[in-house]
């Protein structure tokens, strides 16, 4: 059962040369409990980071961890009506409040809130906006110890 929703700098920790053990044992603990968001999002960010890397043995590698291992390893879930309702009524009241949000980062908060899902970001402060909304997220850092 899916329980997780992976922000980016989670997703791309274990192709890191020298990754968090924290993130690490946190990953194998939930296997099979993690979810991408769209495709849209943290799998653009993923390509786009890797393919900009200058060509060589390190840009391969990650690109082979990406449709190798990361791809095949957990589904990842849609930005439906359900989630875009969500996403315009979140924008709407941090903008009233004056706390403007990144895009990317409300279409995540949307599917996290709209499939029950816990966020998982080393960037919490940069969910913390849409934790403490009326129909707000849970957010977790992996990365704390």
């Amino acid at each position: 059962m899916i329980r997780y929703l992976l922000d980016t700098n989670i997703v791309s920790e274990p192709a890191k040369p020298e990754p968090s053990k924290a993130v690490l044992s946190r990953l194998r603990e939930r296997s099979g409990e993690v979810a991408l968001p769209p495709p849209s999002i943290a799998w653009h960010e993923l390509i786009y980071g890797a393919r900009r890397m200058s060509k060589g043995r390190r840009r391969d590698y990650l690109l082979d961890y990406l449709r190798d291992v990361l791809r095949p390893s957990m589904p990842i879930l849609p930005y439906d009506e359900a989630a875009a309702h969500w996403h315009g009524r979140a924008r709407a009241q941090l903008e009233k409040e004056g706390l403007p949000t990144p895009f990317a980062d409300r279409q995540i908060a949307a599917v996290a809130a709209t499939e029950d899902l816990t966020l998982v970001t080393q960037n919490v402060s940069d969910f913390e906006p849409f934790a403490e909304l009326e129909e707000g997220i849970r957010v977790e850092n992996w990365f704390a110890e």
